[in-house]
């Protein structure tokens, strides 16, 4: 008896291997354009979860800004648009979304490919595994005219654990379809390799970057106070960063109550939202500093925040090469950051910054009333930090590595953009 189309769709990796070409369901095409014959430009797709304004995607979105004119860019979205994602669009930039089903959603991979041939993409470039999942096994699918595959890792899970199964599926078919294979820290290329299968050496570490510039020419802090409603004789730390689980607001939230206790001037300012910001307003009532935390929400003046700040703060679980850090140090606020993950690759502790363990309400609050009660040492790490930053964190010096990586994999038929603008 033959199987149905809705069952064929339910079967497992191995014989949809086989019928994708039947499963492939319809692409939604938005600003849909055909390459016209003879085109040279370099065709770049980008395949990400979605295109809100976060790490990931913000790297994309200038990726593909400062090179334009140079490649012609598609950004694939497997789950929703996002704002960043509207934004590009009305800028020119084709974006579409393949509207991806719960659970592992096979028929996606032939939408995916599918799109790729329409526009005849060169260079397919996934951000973060589930992208290059898909983005692997569509290339998987494609008889001829494959495009290379570029798999850049941000972020991971915590914990991190990744099953016996996902680990050989990694290494023995997964891994031999990137082209190149990077991510955005050590931290995280270690555990791509450690946890995940793919093999070490063939990981870049390619650092993600900021604009410095941002955060380095901007009024005095006194006018910015004034302009933000801040008191210009109150101290603040500020905290950026979505309301999340791996965030850990919570253990902040007790150390910044051990604070208040002792030192009467310093206000908490949190920026970011999330599913977590009524469970932290109620700790911060019980804890009897509800008037001395304030819930900014999202903001998009985070550069002039962090100008009128004083501390910043950040007690997360795991981080992997984190921009907001990064661009609390180009402003030159001496930090408290949790050592996990990739932050002791950006802050080395005593020097430009200090680092706390994780879930360490005691280390954080002396970490804390350690640079209130120190001006000189804060100010030295700040301006520490400040230089770090500008030596080391520099968006340009990211997107040129990326640059050199598409000049790299570009095929024979296309002309190699020289990349010189950006």
């Amino acid at each position: 008896m033959r199987k149905s189309r809705s069952q064929t769709a339910k079967c497992k990796m191995p014989g949809l291997l086989r019928r994708w070409s039947v499963a492939a369901g319809p692409t939604r095409m938005l600003y849909s354009r055909n390459p016209s014959p003879g085109e040279s430009m370099l065709r770049i797709g980008y395949v990400l979860h979605a295109m809100p304004v976060a790490g990931a995607e913000v790297l994309t979105a200038e990726t593909i800004r400062r090179l334009r004119g140079q490649i012609q860019p598609t950004i694939f979205c497997l789950d929703s648009v996002g704002l960043l994602g509207e934004r590009l669009r009305q800028e020119g930039v084709e974006v579409i979304c393949l509207d991806r089903r719960p659970g592992r959603d096979w028929r996606l991979v032939g939408r995916l490919r599918r799109a790729i041939t329409e526009r005849g993409i060169h260079i397919l470039h996934a951000h973060q595994y589930t992208p290059f999942f898909y983005s692997a096994l569509a290339k998987l699918s494609l008889l001829r005219h494959r495009p290379r595959l570029i798999f850049t890792e941000h972020g991971r899970h915590f914990p991190d654990v990744v099953s016996p199964l996902r680990h050989s599926v990694n290494r023995w078919l997964l891994s031999p379809l990137a082209d190149a294979i990077n991510a955005c820290a050590r931290f995280s290329a270690d555990a791509l390799a450690q946890n995940d299968g793919f093999p070490r050496h063939r990981i870049e570490v390619i650092l993600n970057g900021i604009d410095v510039s941002r955060y380095t020419h901007l009024p005095d802090r006194a006018s910015l106070r004034a302009q933000l409603g801040l008191a210009p004789n109150r101290r603040y730390v500020l905290t950026v960063a979505r309301f999340h689980p791996v965030k850990d607001h919570a253990t902040l939230l007790k150390a910044f109550a051990q604070v208040a206790a002792q030192r009467n001037d310093v206000d908490w300012l949190l920026a970011g939202d999330g599913p977590l910001r009524g469970e932290l307003e109620s700790l911060a009532e019980s804890l009897n500093v509800r008037a001395r935390v304030h819930f900014l929400g999202v903001r998009h003046d985070i550069p002039e925040l962090m100008r009128a700040a004083d501390i910043f703060a950040m007690t997360s679980l795991s981080e992997a090469a984190s921009l907001t850090l990064m661009e609390a140090m180009a402003s030159g606020l001496p930090v408290v950051v949790t050592a996990v993950g990739g932050n002791p690759e950006l802050v080395s502790d005593g020097v430009d910054g200090l680092l706390v363990p994780r879930g360490d309400i005691t280390a954080t609050t002396r970490a804390l009333l350690r640079l209130l009660d120190d001006s000189c040492l804060a100010q030295s790490l700040g301006t520490a930090a400040r230089q770090r930053a500008e030596r080391h964190f520099r968006l340009e010096h990211t997107i040129a590595a990326y640059a050199e990586l598409y000049r790299r994999l570009c095929p024979s038929t296309v002309s190699k953009p020289s990349f010189e603008s950006i």
